[in-house]
């Protein structure tokens, strides 16, 4: 399995292969080779910023010449106005990672800044907000880093590092039973020390899996805030508990405040606005 870099290092080939291409002829026709000169991350919007790191990566892929110098760290909360960090070196290397810079730190601010907003309608509980796989295919990595940013939880980055059993795996298996009971044997054989979540859809399901003990963590599925109560009752602390499906900004404090340990949104990454941000000559 590649590691974090190798995963990095593959997106922004593509997206150097796709900006990019066999050359930036409008910067090579227009700034002389020896050009040099600085640039600055403007802030335009109020956020949460998130990807210098992935940012200084795309710069320094370019042109490993470029210094930066950062003036707000990941995770600061910024205003219009703002000046993230400051790039010195060939403009033609500035000018050609204009474009793929800000698509990654627009992105994964957007997260963070929306990430924020959720887990900051929780305060005071102990509840986490976590996040899910639908993210923009090849930027998984990079949004789930920006959940954290904002204050959140990831989930399982992918199929690898966690066992769900959700609806359709319960009803092919023949029941919650033979699901949990398949699962169990399949790490033990395997030697996979992976925790394992099942998707609950009535109490019922709840009662069983809570005497199961195979399951780490019950996932609660489009249960409303008072069957959620409920749930998390019959479960007295025995496993973890999630809720899923349904959740928004607005009913989120009421799930939060049924004592559910965690709540899955998938608002966090599916259909977040990027942070208005530029890449200006300074």
């Amino acid at each position: 399995m590649k590691t974090r870099d190798e995963l990095i290092d593959d997106l922004l080939n593509l997206a150097f292969a796709e900006d990019i291409g066999d050359g930036d002829h409008t910067t090579l026709s227009t700034i002389p080779e020896d050009a040099q000169g600085r640039s600055k991350l403007l802030i335009k919007q109020p956020g949460l910023v998130s990807g210098i790191d992935l940012a200084i990566k795309v710069l320094h892929k370019i042109d490993p010449n470029v210094k930066v110098n950062v003036l707000f760290p990941d995770g600061s909360e910024v205003k219009p106005g703002d000046i993230v960090f400051t790039a010195e070196g060939s403009v033609r290397s500035l000018l050609m990672a204009e474009r793929t810079l800000l698509n990654i730190m627009q992105r994964m601010s957007g997260v963070a800044t929306m990430t924020k907003k959720y887990q900051d309608r929780l305060a005071g509980l102990h509840t986490k907000v976590l996040d899910t796989r639908k993210t923009t295919p090849g930027m998984r990595l990079l949004e789930k880093e920006a959940v954290k940013t904002g204050g959140g939880e990831n989930h399982r980055i992918g199929l690898f590092d966690m066992i769900l059993i959700k609806d359709n795996h319960i009803d092919f298996a023949g029941g919650i039973e033979k699901a949990v009971e398949r699962a169990a044997d399949y790490c033990k054989k395997y030697g996979k020390d992976l925790k394992i979540e099942v998707e609950a859809r009535t109490l019922d399901d709840v009662r069983k899996l809570s005497e199961m003990p195979e399951v780490d963590r019950i996932m609660f599925d489009n249960f409303t805030p008072e069957l959620t109560k409920e749930a998390v009752k019959i479960v007295a602390g025995r496993k973890e508990t999630e809720s899923s499906g349904g959740i928004t900004l607005e009913n989120l404090r009421d799930y939060g405040e049924t004592g559910v340990d965690f709540i899955s949104v998938g608002a966090l990454t599916h259909s977040v606005k990027g942070l208005d941000m530029s890449f200006k000559a300074y």
